[in-house]
């Protein structure tokens, strides 16, 4: 904390200094008249102990200057005279508190410092906490799309915050799951508590219900201490079971009875354990033709299903991923301390025109790797997955003949390096032909 101490009489000044420098934490600064006080107040100190009869300023003056120019700082006046009417006036012009100067002066000005810096922490933390709460519900900073098809999603996640009904959110890898089920979170009654995320294809089958479920100390081998499993640990807040198609059926009846009965049992133990927690899943594959084949419980599944939300894979999102192009450039040059660097329309044709079998999370590599290899403008050539691939993924879109030879000429362009002669020979086009396209604007070169 910041304090400012404008005493005229160095002696007194000094004895004030020494009492609060008793806390490291406190930063002090002396000044013996009102003027230079004023003129650092562009520090905005945080407290102020203020001898009431300056020879410069007027003491009520001055409090009002101090209030206007830093109206977060608080004032204490300190006064040899004991006048109740004046206490009174300054306390209304905004003055913290009023002290006398006698024996008890410096332990007054210590609890003073000591209550304002509680205030000022206090504020602080109510102060970030909000920010944390905006940040949290403003999830479509995080999951970024100005499409339908995630409007869409957006109006889903809205109605699923606002109940604690199970949410099973599907979609192909990379399209931004777990966000969504982070994001239903965060809006909803339980987000001051645990958001508990479980890969279900990452951990193995022979540690999924301990993981899950939790142990007792001696359990088995190795079991030295207890320990709770995810569920405990998100009890009165939410587990997100992610790829819970991949889940061994010999494990799928234990998930479910605890989903029915709302409780749960450690290994080595037969007391159950009540929970209350929100529950979403998510899973990149067909669990309806799963049940079918016999690989997932119907009676699982149906405990599961819920709410469903079908995340759109990028190429159906119309110009998400040129926004999210430009977010993503963004955020990485600014974390990254680099100026921020532009895109060509080539390039913006080519991210355009991509299907992204990677989804966001591709499109997120694609451009960082190409803000590092640029220098100041992103061409196609920094797009390295994109340039590579982009024929192989040409036919999944629908387009006229017309477009579709454009692109097929620009790609093989691109690939031997403007050689109009030479693709023309490997298309079996007429070298007129290319250039009357190029002349024409159909085609860069």
């Amino acid at each position: 904390m910041n304090i400012f101490i404008i005493e005229d009489d160095r002696f007194y000044s000094e004895i004030i200094k020494y009492h609060l420098e008793l806390n490291p934490d406190y930063t002090i600064e002396v000044f013996t008249d009102g003027k230079s006080a004023l003129k650092a107040l562009k520090d905005r100190p945080d407290m102020v102990c203020l001898d009431f009869s300056l020879p410069d300023i007027d003491g009520v003056d001055l409090l009002k200057r101090i209030k206007q120019i830093s109206p977060q700082t608080e004032v204490v006046i300190v006064s040899g005279q004991e006048d109740v009417s004046t206490a009174i006036s300054l306390l209304k012009e905004g003055a913290y508190d009023y002290i006398v100067k006698d024996d008890d002066t410096r332990d007054r000005i210590w609890k003073a410092a000591i209550n304002i810096n509680n205030q000022r922490e206090l504020k602080e933390e109510v102060i970030d906490l909000r920010k944390q709460l905006k940040e949290k519900k403003d999830y479509k900073k995080k999951i970024f799309g100005k499409s339908k098809a995630m409007e869409k999603v957006f109006t889903l996640m809205e109605k699923a915050a606002k109940s604690s009904i199970t949410v099973s959110i599907t979609g192909e890898t990379g399209t931004g799951k777990e966000l969504v089920a982070k994001g239903i979170h965060d809006y909803s009654e339980r987000s001051s508590k645990n958001f508990v995320a479980v890969n279900m294809a990452a951990i193995p089958k022979e540690l999924m219900e301990s993981e899950l479920f939790g142990y007792e100390k001696g359990a088995f081998t190795g079991a030295a201490n207890k320990r709770i499993g995810k569920f405990e640990e998100a009890h009165l807040g939410t587990i997100f079971l992610d790829e819970i198609g991949d889940l061994d059926l010999s494990l799928q009846a234990k998930l479910l009875r605890v989903l029915q009965e709302q409780e749960v049992t450690r290994i080595g133990s037969n007391k159950p354990i009540k929970l209350n927690s929100r529950v979403i899943i998510a899973t990149h594959q067909n669990l309806q033709k799963k049940v079918e084949d016999g690989t997932f419980r119907q009676d699982l599944f149906y405990r599961v299903y819920g709410l469903p939300i079908s995340l759109p894979p990028l190429r159906e999102r119309g110009n998400d991923a040129l926004l999210m192009t430009q977010k993503f450039i963004n955020e990485f040059c600014k974390e990254n301390k680099m100026d921020v660097v532009k895109i060509s329309p080539e390039a913006c044709q080519a991210i355009q025109d991509y299907t992204y079998p990677g989804n966001v999370r591709e499109l997120k590599a694609i451009v960082e790797l190409a803000c590092v290899l640029a220098d100041e403008i992103i061409l196609n050539e920094h797009l390295k997955f994109i340039t590579a691939s982009n024929m192989k993924h040409l036919l999944n879109q629908e387009r006229s003949l017309k477009v579709y030879n454009k692109l097929i000429i620009q790609h093989f362009l691109e690939k031997y390096d403007n050689n109009v002669l030479q693709v023309a020979e490997i298309l079996d086009v007429g070298k007129s032909t290319l250039y009357r396209m190029i002349n024409a604007g159909d085609l860069n070169h």
